[in-house]
């Protein structure tokens, strides 16, 4: 199963690619991860990263298809995998595109968690993050069982230093510019499937699963 989540800020993507990866036995890859990770160890490219994430922009293309087509190579990739924030341009598209048929294998899916603008502010400003194991919470939609603490594992919860409504509106109009362009691109291609997301989480993830496990059939 090779799947593509779109989606704007606040979409709910990373809550369901966790869900799903685990469901199909597949890695999640999340490009947003990925530079966190650089950042919290202060690596290269965390440092390149960090001015471009705390301003709301996106990273430059060439450097985020680098690390994608380097993630699809591992081992863990051979029978599938959830890519979450990439592509989110045209341009990455095609050169995601470019990486696929040079490995003879195509997408499955590209699910496009649809949402409005309005709703996705106050989804994006009450996220709460786990510092030691990554979870994610909501102080309104899905608050931990635990104030200020991860219900899995203790951790402490924070909130991401972008997650701010000025922040967050502007990631919005990036997205809407740079990335919505995808849904017609995937839907002239045929892979193409939007869910709404404005529906409870459970329900939204159930209606990808039915997706998929018809796909499977």
């Amino acid at each position: 199963m090779r799947l593509i989540l779109l989606g704007p800020p606040g979409a709910g993507k990373g809550t369901q690619a966790v869900s799903v990866a685990k469901e199909f036995s597949i890695p999640h890859i999340s490009t947003g991860d990925i530079f966190r990770l650089n950042i919290k160890q202060g690596t290269q490219l965390g440092l390149k990263a960090k001015s471009i994430l705390d301003s709301g922009l996106l990273v430059p293309d060439d450097l985020v298809v680098e690390i994608v087509e380097d993630r699809l190579k591992q081992e863990d990739c051979k029978n599938g995998f959830l890519l979450d924030g990439f592509p989110r341009t045209i341009v990455q598209a095609k050169s995601l595109d470019t990486i696929l048929n040079n490995s003879n294998i195509s997408l499955n899916f590209a699910i496009n968690i649809q949402v409005d603008k309005s709703i996705l502010v106050e989804r994006a400003v009450g996220r709460r993050i786990c510092k030691e194991c990554g979870a994610t919470y909501h102080v309104l939609f899905k608050p931990s069982k635990n104030p200020d603490s991860c219900e899995l594992c203790g951790g402490e919860l924070y909130q991401r230093p972008d997650d701010n409504e000025k922040t967050v509106s502007k990631r919005i109009e990036v997205y809407l510019r740079e990335t919505a362009p995808l849904i017609e691109y995937y839907k002239s291609s045929g892979v193409l499937a939007t869910i709404d997301g404005q529906k409870p989480i459970d329900m939204v993830l159930e209606e990808i699963f039915k997706l998929l496990r018809k796909d499977k059939v």
